[in-house]
């Protein structure tokens, strides 16, 4: 603690000690959006001399942060062109009945995919599949969503794209004169606590997840409230022609229920599982927007609203060409609502043709054409630009958004999943650097049909590019002041006559417990410096003490904001606080005292 006295003398580095004070309050507190924390803490630097602007601002051009923004364009690729599908049939598959064997699935699968796409989008996109396998089998989703999480979390520590924190620590200790890391440095490490940690999640007993409810109108609120109501016609030379609905392609690839079978003059009502489909069977179907837009590309059935589209008049992806696809309400006072859609002429009348409706929590079980239409519904339109510009000066409809760019590029998913190996293969086996790799996957990615430019804009997430870059200024800071050869100091005498291994599990115990109530970014940018200069004290490689940082920072399994994806799944799970922390509790003590055995076996150490 005398040095850290003595280095607190200096007024720079009392400087920097009180920007980092500020900055832990702000990121504790939530007063600040996390990337404004961070703008904010690099201003002080730069404001009070700290840093110089070229020092300060060096984090926005460094290798780690573009291959990031390179990185969230590939995986938007992947995610358009339908790379989960073979996932979602997975969870949907009857083999799959029992939440331990969705959680094994999950475990075993959505780990290794976070390894390399960012695990927030990964989650977003199963979150639905998942609980519309627990509505089906009338099982709290409570039971499954906190896996998954986790599951996720497992991922970010196979590879150096597996989360931005890992580019956030590589870019720390490049700049601080340690050498980047290299895509699969810490997989070695990685794969062992995947294991693991898979094994626990399949092995902890089931009482540790909460039942938050469990009867099916419950869990069917969530559904309803984002389900769109629309039809489908099965085609002469459909692949589901002779199917029961059961076992068919359509329920184990998309997330729909279906409400009515329509076969001639005769109107079938659920059950339905067993009925078999036959040639120009119209089904009533409760469906998700991403489902609703990927159903157009089906060829094993065809949405009813294009009967009476000519077939030359659309383009090879099921939209004509110019056409946009678009959310409107009927706001109150509309003179639309008390009549039908057939009624109404509304194709002839406003040039768009109405995909699907959603009616808040409402079941709607007329035919389209024939449901009649009510204020606050809300109509998903294919339209030309022109048609929609209309709409918008309508005061009958309301438009609300514009979906991004219509339909999936599902066509493209074998070039998709090419790139995103290449990119992945060549960093490994030539000389090519990472982020050139990423940055050829993009382009080649926008090149190939599989992004469009604007979406590849779109992609990339700037509170993230913002907080990245900003954060690095605070391991300059410290280096630049001595603070953090004070800091490793006081740690150094902490842990005197400690063994590596112990002085290791503090180092991931305090890490951990940090990452619980800061961004896991932020906690990195104050130890990764700390563990670099304690390292020769330590009488150990500075890997071994960055790898420590590392891992502890990504085991959130502790509080709902440890991690975004804990927050993803509280509010569907319906969790409260203590959940988490029962459930991750065991986790958290295996990694505590299994990783810092890994990276010591792995280094070399006692």
């Amino acid at each position: 603690m005398a040095v850290l006295s003595t280095a607190i003398q200096n007024p720079q580095a009392l400087i920097t000690l009180a920007v980092l004070l500020l900055a832990v309050v702000l990121f504790i507190s939530g007063a600040l959006a996390p990337e404004l924390t961070g703008l904010l803490s690099m201003a002080l630097l730069m404001a009070t001399g700290v840093l110089t602007p070229q020092q300060a601002l060096a984090g926005f051009g460094r290798p780690a942060l573009i291959t990031l923004m390179g990185l969230f364009a590939v995986s938007a690729a992947l995610f358009r062109s339908g790379a989960l599908d073979r996932v979602r049939e997975l969870i949907a598959s009857e083999r799959i009945r029992s939440p331990r064997r969705l959680i094994a699935l999950l475990g075993l699968v959505v780990a290794p995919i976070s390894s390399v796409l960012p695990n927030t989008p990964v989650v977003a996109s199963l979150l639905p599949v998942i609980e519309a396998w627990c509505h089906r089998r009338r099982i709290s989703p409570s039971k499954v969503l906190l896996p998954l999480s986790f599951a996720a979390l497992f991922g970010s520590t196979l590879t150096l794209l597996g989360s931005s924190v890992n580019l956030l620590v590589s870019d720390i200790s490049e700049q601080l004169g340690n050498g980047s890391l290299e895509l699969f440095s810490f997989t070695a490490i990685g794969v062992p606590i995947w294991l693991a940690g898979t094994t626990y999640l399949m092995l902890a007993p089931q009482a540790l997840l909460p039942d938050r409810g469990s009867n099916s109108d419950e869990l069917g609120d969530n559904k309803d409230q984002t389900g769109y109501f629309t039809e489908v016609t099965i085609p002469q030379n459909s692949q589901l022609v002779g199917q029961s609905l059961h076992n068919s392609r359509l329920q184990r690839r998309f997330d729909v229920d279906v409400l009515e079978l329509q076969r001639g003059r005769e109107r079938l009502l659920p059950p339905l599982a067993d009925r078999r489909l036959e040639p120009g069977d119209r089904l009533l179907l409760r469906v998700t927007r991403a489902d609703l837009l990927r159903l157009q590309q089906e060829h094993n059935v065809q949405l009813a609203t294009r009967e009476s589209i000519a077939p030359s008049s659309l383009s090879p992806s099921g939209l004509g060409e110019g056409q946009r696809t678009v959310e409107v309400l009927l706001p109150a006072g509309s003179t639309l609502a008390g009549a039908s859609l057939r009624e109404l002429r509304f194709r002839q009348r406003h040039n768009a043709t109405v995909l699907a409706l959603r009616r808040g929590q409402q079941t709607v079980q007329e035919r389209l054409g024939q449901a009649v239409l009510r204020e606050g519904d809300v109509l998903l339109l294919q339209a030309p630009l022109d048609s929609i510009r209309g709409l918008q000066a309508s005061n009958d409809l309301l438009v609300l958004d514009q979906l991004e760019n219509d339909l999936p590029t599902v066509r493209r998913k074998p070039l998709t999943i090419a790139i995103a190996l290449a990119m992945l293969i060549m960093p490994t086996v030539t000389a090519l650097p990472l982020v050139a790799a990423v940055l050829l996957a993009a382009v080649a990615m926008v090149a190939g049909g599989c992004l469009r430019p604007g979406e590849l804009q779109r992609s990339i997430r700037l509170d993230v590019i913002l907080l990245l870059g900003s954060l690095s200024s605070f391991s300059v800071a410290m280096q630049k002041t001595g603070l953090a050869d004070a800091l490793a100091s006081s740690f150094e005498t902490l842990l005197n006559d400690w063994s590596n291994y112990l002085a290791l599990l503090v180092i991931f115990l305090v890490t951990t417990l940090l990452t619980q109530v800061m961004s896991p970014a932020a906690s990195v940018a104050l130890l990764v410096p700390v563990a670099i200069q304690l390292a020769p004290g330590l009488d150990l490689v500075p890997n071994a003490l960055v790898f420590t940082v590392l891992f502890g920072a990504s085991q959130s399994f502790l509080t709902p904001m440890g991690h975004q994806t804990n927050l993803m799944v509280f509010g569907p799970g319906r969790y409260r606080f203590l959940d988490v922390t029962r459930y991750g509790a065991g986790l958290t003590a295996l990694m505590t005292v299994m990783i810092p055995g890994l990276i010591l076996w792995h280094f070399g150490g006692s």
